[in-house]
């Protein structure tokens, strides 16, 4: 099954729930794991089933790294904040690095989530 990743900066939260509102019944069909409180938002939100890792600060976003390394995650979808990103909110830096290495996609904003959606989505279908 097909395994995504999301996690969004704090600002960026509700732009997830927005995003993951409108392809509800595509990531219905995904294996789903996120940090901690976008994971909740997630679950509580939308009623999707979500795996949850540690928040982002306490090494979420690194729990879902070792992940991709591992080969158990097919994209990744992290909303971040460019602009007021807060000190507590994980750095995106190491996991583009990883995901660049094992050449899984990284959307960084909503419109390039969307594409990697649809691409997984398109991806799941011919396989």
């Amino acid at each position: 099954m097909t395994r995504v990743a999301l996690i969004a900066h704090d600002d960026e939260k509700p732009t997830m729930i927005d995003l993951v509102e409108e392809y509800e019944a595509v990531l219905s069909q995904f294996d789903l794991v996120a940090t901690g409180t976008t994971g909740q938002r997630i679950r509580t939100e939308t009623g999707l089933d979500v795996e949850r890792k540690e928040s982002g600060p306490v090494g979420g976003d690194t729990q879902i790294g070792a992940e991709v390394v591992d080969g158990e995650v097919d994209g990744v979808v992290f909303l971040q904040d460019p602009m007021t990103a807060q000190p507590h909110e994980p750095d995106i830096g190491a996991l583009v690095r990883i995901c660049d290495v094992h050449d899984v996609p990284l959307a960084t904003c909503r419109s390039a989530g969307e594409y990697v959606i649809e691409g997984l989505a398109r991806d799941a279908e011919e396989n």
